[in-house]
């Protein structure tokens, strides 16, 4: 099996549920972060950690996603005319990112679950090892997840999940690792996943977030998950039930990430990485930082009064 990882799956094909009426008509993916949809986001930090093939996985309604990534040369021409030089530079940009990636769109079909738009892009896979990544988390760090994610393959060359420190009264929104082993240097040697224990239950103080690199063992984990899916139709097919199987006799890692995670997926967390991006920014940060310090109780009470009307 290559110890090289060259190529990356992006699923993009969920409703966005816990984000309606704002994703109604808009895909989760494109809301914006900073002044780039959140999969943007994703699909820089993949072809900076050197990866050049990208397939995202979608469903109806997400026509928006290829018409960001897809070049516009009128466009282009327009703004050139009209002088605007930098925003014309901005819309090429992004669809040399796209060929940079080499990115390509794959219709998810199959059982509901997060395991099934891996299987669908598995097939061009052959014998290598893909990253990854859903498209509603941002992380900000020196070296990229991703990077962070393929150095801890080529070390262990073996499944690896992206881990941060967690809260433990947190424990019941995530998948928490088993550990069997602390390598140092933020590696640890995992026997499966416990998916939202108690905080009584939770067998570490890590959380899984979102971050993978699978491997050909587990994507079989996942045709046999499916295949059973087939003759039962019941539940739904899951990376992480996959993974767990495969850890129940092989080496599965974990490496907890350096850096700073946004989730994008609910409301209260999209905000935060919203005014995070916002302040980092320096053109926006001192005037948010303004704005803030200039709210006073009667302003803020009517700020949140104007929000809810």
């Amino acid at each position: 099996m290559s110890l090289t990882i060259r190529r990356a799956v992006i699923p993009a094909a969920g409703l966005g549920s816990r984000l309606l009426p704002l994703t109604k008509a808009t895909p989760k993916e494109m809301l914006p972060v900073g002044d780039k949809p959140v999969i943007e986001h994703t699909v820089r930090e993949l072809v900076d950690s050197g990866i050049t093939d990208i397939t995202i996985v979608v469903s109806g309604g997400k026509s928006l996603i290829q018409d960001h990534f897809r070049p516009n040369p009128a466009l282009v021409e327009q703004l050139r005319e009209d002088g605007k030089t930098a925003y014309a530079d901005a819309v090429e940009e992004v669809a040399e990112l796209a060929r940079r990636g080499h990115i390509t769109y794959l219709d998810q079909y199959g059982p509901y679950g997060n395991g099934t738009p891996v299987l669908n892009a598995a097939r061009a896979f052959g014998d290598e090892p893909v990253l990854v990544l859903w498209p509603d988390d941002v992380f900000v760090a020196e070296v990229p997840r991703a990077q962070q994610l393929i150095r801890a393959y080529e070390q262990t060359g073996c499944p690896v999940l992206a881990l941060m420190p967690m809260d433990p009264n947190e424990s019941q929104r995530y998948g928490v690792p088993i550990v069997k082993e602390d390598l140092g240097d933020g590696q640890l040697r995992i026997t499966g996943l416990v998916e939202k224990p108690t905080p009584a239950a939770a067998p570490s103080s890590y959380a899984a977030i979102g971050g993978y690199v699978v491997t050909p063992g587990i994507i079989d984990e996942l045709r046999e998950q499916t295949r059973r899916w087939y003759e039962h139709k019941t539940g739904e097919v899951y990376l992480t039930d996959a993974i767990n199987a495969y850890a129940s006799t092989r080496a599965v890692y974990g490496q907890v990430i350096k850096g700073r995670w946004y989730d994008t997926g609910n409301p209260a967390d999209y905000l935060v990485a919203q005014m995070a991006s916002a302040l980092a920014h320096p053109e926006y940060g001192p005037v948010l930082r303004g704005l803030v310090a200039g709210l006073d109780v009667d302003g803020d009470a009517a700020l949140r009064s104007e929000t809810n009307t």
